[in-house]
């Protein structure tokens, strides 16, 4: 403490004591500084420190003046910046926020220029732990909360739409840990799209989507701890209780060769039948070319009305695959030829027919299972890039560079199969003691390994046994 002023240091040198006041003086400007940075030990659950953090606080902490922040004064424009989001299932919606000019009034009117809305406010509060004290206003400088308001978000700005003031925003890291979420009883599935849309309305680094291709509603955060705890918040505010689940990879099927295969869907039984006849070229299309079908039919072999039947009863079977009965992709359909009924034939005849013979085109197309592969980008500490590398290699991935930053880490950057990184947070936490990150996203998709493949295919044929 001594060091942070001259004074100080040449009484401490000449052996005098410091006074109580003094250390706090010189430490409170150490503090302000940045030469000396406070830490102090607490529990919060226990209810142990949290006074003393408070005082220190008030005693070390520099206020905005000091620290070089501007405060507008109370008759300035509105602007006050909501932090922080809370769902309760009795009041509803909490936005928490600090003014930091004009002032917010209860019953008035304010723009949200985050969402571009205007939103009526109604109550203000001023709030003490879990104690709420009504107040007509609330000033600069000071914090408060308003309940109810549909368009506000954390991040955003309250302002008058007269002259509305945009305050900068929080930047959020993207979840880098999903789970899949079930109902744990059927009576929790009505309520759950709410809990899930309230909580993570609290905590924006939360997302929940639903997989298109897998029909999972997936929960992601930024490990293993965030997701379990935001689920026991939910259970315990909105009494909705899930069980958690490794997500399902999004394995894809595509074909290696040509094909030309017909399908007659020809039924008789009594009074007017089923007919449908289609000949149809299947091809593989490069990675990425998703599906194309097309009509090449001469002289009406197969009538004109018919084609829009056959297109949607191949892209009916481009839903599930020969392999594993995952989806198809980068394939292109070709109708070339075919045959019709002047009576028995219909638009589900053809739709059936064409269906039917793209599952066997493809069977004699050389199908094979596809795999989403990911690019990851690692900063570990530089002890520990070699172990991670080594961990890598032996999740099938791909190193593609690795470059010291100078600050004591060093960033790693591969390609890894998505299936072997599904529970990479955990494993990299324990791995690098904690001091570990990472970011992902989709690359493309690639042939999986053929003794890999042959394992998914009975495990999706004992899922589906299981069903």
């Amino acid at each position: 403490v001594a060091e942070s002023d001259d004074d100080l240091a040449t009484k401490y040198l000449e052996g005098e004591e410091l006074s109580g006041d003094e250390l706090t003086g010189g430490l409170r400007s150490a503090v302000r500084a940045g030469t000396v940075v406070p830490v102090l030990f607490g529990a919060a659950t226990a209810g142990i420190g949290i006074e003393e953090l408070g005082r220190a606080l008030v005693s070390l902490a520099p206020s905005p003046a000091e620290a070089g922040g501007e405060i507008g004064g109370p008759d300035d424009t509105l602007a006050a910046f909501v932090f922080k989001t809370t769902a309760d299932p009795f009041v509803g919606k909490l936005s928490y926020f600090r003014v930091a000019a004009g002032t917010l009034r209860s019953d008035s009117q304010i723009w949200n220029s985050g969402a571009g809305q205007a939103e009526r406010v109604g109550q203000v509060f001023v709030v003490t732990g879990k104690d709420t004290e009504a107040v007509p206003e609330i000033g600069p400088g000071d914090i408060g909360a308003v309940s109810k308001l549909a368009s506000v978000g954390t991040g955003h700005t309250l302002t008058e739409k007269d002259s509305p003031v945009t305050l900068e925003g929080l930047s959020f890291p993207d979840p880098v840990y999903e789970m899949a979420i079930r109902p744990t009883a059927k009576t929790d599935l009505d309520k759950l799209t709410s809990a899930l849309s309230r909580i993570a309305e609290e905590d924006p680094t939360l997302r929940v989507e639903r997989q298109p291709d897998t029909g999972e509603l997936l929960i992601g955060g930024l490990g293993d701890t965030h997701v379990a705890v935001a689920m026991e918040k939910m259970n315990r505010k909105f009494a909705v209780s899930v069980d958690l689940a490794v997500p399902k990879v999004a394995y894809k099927e595509t074909i290696r060769a040509n094909s030309r295969v017909e399908h007659k869907h020809k039924k008789q039984t009594g009074g007017r039948g089923q007919y449908g006849h289609v000949w149809l070229v299947v091809e593989p299309l490069p990675r990425g070319g998703g599906f194309e079908f097309q009509s090449k039919v001469v002289g009406g072999s197969v009538p004109r009305e018919y084609i829009p039947s056959v297109e949607k009863g191949v892209a009916r079977a481009m839903g599930e695959g020969v392999v594993a009965g995952y989806p198809v992709v980068d394939v292109r359909t070709t109708l070339v030829d075919g045959s019709y009924h002047d009576v028995d034939s219909s638009g589900i005849c053809y739709e059936i027919a064409g269906s039917q013979a793209l599952q066997k085109g493809i069977r004699e197309a050389d199908p094979i299972l596809l795999e989403p592969i990911m690019t990851i980008a690692i900063t570990v500490p530089d002890d520990a890039a070699g172990d991670i590398m080594g961990d890598l290699n032996g999740r099938r991935g791909r190193i593609q560079s690795m470059a010291p930053r100078g600050d004591g880490t060093t960033v790693i950057e591969a390609e890894v199969p998505q299936a072997e990184v599904l529970q990479y947070a955990t494993d990299l936490r324990s791995q690098t003691q904690g001091q570990g990150t990472f970011e992902l996203a989709p690359a493309r998709l690639e042939p999986v390994p053929d003794h890999l493949a042959a394992r998914i295919v009975e495990h999706r044929q004992a899922e589906e046994a299981a069903v």
